[in-house]
């Protein structure tokens, strides 16, 4: 049956959440809402059961039911689903990669880490290579770092002027609300761990010869910086939180607890959606094989 990405309906994915109680309240950034990130406890398990091991098999459980959700999302083919991973240095992207989607697909799941631009992408617009990787009907595309690291990078270097800045603010708006009017839903995860929780992580890395590849003498420069990316993240999380995509802050100082959390809201936004499975074609109706 052929493939009918136009027919795909607008989904509001805060409309999950509109109005419930629960873990969402405290953790979904309201549009235009001011956020202070050192009042949300990095710490914090609000999707927790209390048991560690508990919390380590629901993962598991969720991440099988994310493999059958996502084929018959695949299968459904009205929608997309871009899932932002954000966070500082060590805050667990490529964790919550393996953690949340290690059961799914490949067919069906990709993912994208997202570098410095090349020369070609840098002869562009900063969104023309983020377009271009955009999900396709039925897909699933997962975003390690994304287009926030042109509201984020270049403004604690002050490589843009705060006019600039408010401008890209404008257009990841506008950028976005194409995406979800055009049948895409956003998740959009930022993974806050505090200074001390990232000081332990970039140890390891050092300490830990298998994890060399992973560290930088770079990170410590940025590390210096701390506090300014902190009131970076602040102000993006104000400006670019909407109806359409709204920030969820994930305190991720707990892998486990991370990796719990952002697999139930990706896992409840697929059961949301009301997926089904093609009609069946007449034609198949007392259809034998020889």
């Amino acid at each position: 049956m052929p493939r009918s990405p136009d027919t795909a309906l607008p989904f509001p994915a805060s409309a999950l959440r509109a109005g419930k109680a629960g873990p969402w309240r405290d953790w979904q950034v309201a549009p235009g809402t001011q956020v202070t990130l050192s009042s949300l406890d990095p710490a914090a398990k609000p999707f927790s059961g209390g048991n560690k091991a508990a919390d380590q098999a629901a993962v598991q459980s969720i991440a099988e039911e994310l493999d059958r959700l996502q084929d018959l999302f695949y299968a459904d083919a009205r929608y997309k689903l871009l899932v932002v991973l954000q966070g500082t240095d060590t805050s667990g992207k490529d964790g919550t990669v393996r953690g949340v989607f290690s059961r799914t697909s490949p067919l069906g799941v990709h993912t994208v880490g997202w570098k410095a631009p090349t020369e070609v992408e840098r002869d562009h617009d900063y969104l023309w290579r983020i377009h271009q990787q955009m999900p396709g009907a039925g897909e699933i595309m997962v975003f390690n770092r994304s287009h926030y690291e042109d509201v984020l990078v270049p403004v604690v270097n002050r490589w843009i002027t705060p006019a600039q800045t408010r401008q890209r603010y404008a257009h990841i708006r506008d950028f976005e609300r194409l995406l979800a009017e055009t049948g895409t839903v956003v998740l959009k995860f930022m993974l806050h761990i505090d200074a001390e929780e990232q000081r332990q992580r970039l140890q390891e890395r050092i300490d830990d010869p298998t994890k060399h590849w992973k560290f930088s003498l770079g990170d410590l420069e940025v590390r210096k910086q701390w506090n300014d990316y902190q009131r970076a993240y602040e102000t993006l999380l104000q400006e670019t939180s909407t109806p359409w995509a709204p920030w969820n802050v994930v305190p991720a100082n707990s892998k486990t607890h991370r990796n719990l959390m952002i697999a139930t809201v990706v896992r409840d936004t697929l059961r949301a959606l009301k997926l089904r499975y093609p009609p069946d074609d007449p034609a198949l109706a007392g259809l034998r094989v020889k």
